[in-house]
């Protein structure tokens, strides 16, 4: 009797052991995270987080919420949308391929939250309302949501169909094209293409309202304004020995056919007459020295 005992706990020892081996195994290669796969692609370039941020204009915070995947703690979707595929090009990992992994993890994050935020456990009866108290509660919940949803339908006079998808799609192109745009570069860092010397030459504004004039040789205006962040300006290629008039040229991004070239300054001074054809931009660079 005592051996059928000790043979039937053997078996369901050996039983268990196998399951546990059958978990190990399920876990062994499992799909890898969007920020493990950034956090990979960065480390393979042998770059620091402080660098990475230099490099992109995305703040350090914002670049370890990513590789720890918790999303939700970023400004909104768009952005954590945009600042996947900004960080995803910096480090020459598939940005299409990252930004839909970041898609999947915030929809599955989604119910996952509000399931864990209505989870309740028994309590004690005694604690508990009334019924009185509880019909009368849910009552006024009810009216109050009706209120909600009357007020909304007949106010914004939308519902959440393909109307309000494309609104979100265009808010994440929006945010996408914002990070880009403050990125300190548009190519993987191993990048070594020279910008073309007859490319097209584009200012980004960093910072809201930087005033700037630009105009050709002579006093001709191209662009006079106060540029919000963000903002961008294409010289024209046809403007004759193009100017440029700043108190805030360490504000601006510039770069030439894509690719960036050094800023005008790094700090506030003002600034008039200085030239910023593509050319002239590009000896500044040549000029520049090299660490």
């Amino acid at each position: 009797m005592l051996g059928r005992v000790m043979e039937k706990s053997q078996d369901s020892i050996e039983t268990e052991e196998g399951q546990g081996a059958g978990h190990e195994a399920e876990g062994i290669g499992l799909p890898a995270t969007a920020g493990a796969t950034l956090r990979a692609g960065r480390e393979g370039l042998g770059l620091s987080l402080d660098a990475l941020s230099a490099h992109t204009r995305i703040p350090v915070r914002h670049l370890q919420t990513i590789e720890a995947g918790h999303f939700d703690e970023l400004p909104s979707r768009a952005y954590a949308l945009g600042f996947a595929r900004t960080y995803a090009r910096a480090v020459g990992v598939d940005e299409n391929g990252v930004v839909d992994l970041v898609r999947e993890e915030m929809e599955l994050a989604g119910p996952r939250n509000s399931a864990m935020g209505q989870g309740m456990e028994p309590g004690d009866p005694a604690k508990l309302p009334s019924n009185g108290l509880a019909w009368f509660g849910g009552g006024a919940a009810l009216i109050l949501t009706l209120g909600v949803i009357s007020f909304a339908s007949t106010y914004y006079q939308a519902g959440v169909g393909p109307e309000s998808l494309l609104v979100q799609q265009e808010a994440e192109r929006e945010a996408e094209a914002l990070a880009a745009a403050s990125a300190a570069a548009q190519k993987p860092f191993d990048a070594q293409t020279a910008p073309p010397p007859e490319g097209q030459v584009i200012f980004t504004a960093l910072e809201d309202g930087v005033w700037v004039r630009f105009y050709e040789e002579g006093g001709e205006r191209l662009f006079e304004a106060q540029m919000a962040s963000g903002d961008t300006f294409e010289l024209p290629r046809e403007a004759t020995e193009p100017r440029i008039n700043t108190g805030r040229p360490d504000a601006f991004a510039i770069t030439v056919g894509g690719l960036e070239v050094p800023k005008l300054a790094d700090e506030p001074v003002t600034m008039g007459g200085t030239p910023i054809s593509a050319a002239a931009l590009l000896a500044r660079d040549a000029a520049a020295p090299t660490s």
